[in-house]
């Protein structure tokens, strides 16, 4: 037993068979790219104070929508799930705070969504390249 099936016991995640958490791992990468994209698309020209509400509303949205997403993959491998919608309300602030400060529930998910924040921050306040023209000048 590795040490993150000792910190984790009990995680889902390791109820999965191992095509299934293949299947997980590579959609959390698909997820978290689109995240960091998502949010460097979005941040790159605006000013550095709306930096970080941007961010802070893009964060609020992943942890809101994401489930949606991995709810669809679970379709795809456990038979009899319904299609449904799992989108509640917007997750309310102390939740947020609680993922960004790895207070929420001890989860691979919890802890990965925390670290997931923070890249997006550190995406968000990356500077700006300098144009090829610029540099030359």
């Amino acid at each position: 037993m590795g040490f993150s099936q000792v910190m984790y016991d009990g995680d889902s995640f390791f109820t999965l068979t191992l095509w299934g958490r293949i299947g997980l791992v590579a959609l959390t990468a698909v997820f978290s790219l689109a995240a960091l994209g998502i949010t460097r698309v979005m941040t790159y020209f605006r000013p550095y104070i709306l930096r970080v509400p941007i961010w802070f509303v893009l964060f609020i949205t992943f942890v809101w929508a994401s489930p949606q997403g991995y709810y669809t993959y679970y379709r795809l491998i456990f038979d009899g799930l319904p299609a449904q919608s799992v989108l509640g309300p917007m997750p309310p602030p102390d939740q947020i705070l609680a993922l960004l400060t790895f207070r929420a529930a001890p989860t691979l998910s919890a802890h990965g969504v925390g670290l997931l924040g923070w890249a997006m921050l550190i995406v968000a306040l990356l500077p700006r390249r300098k144009s090829r023209r610029a540099a030359a000048n």
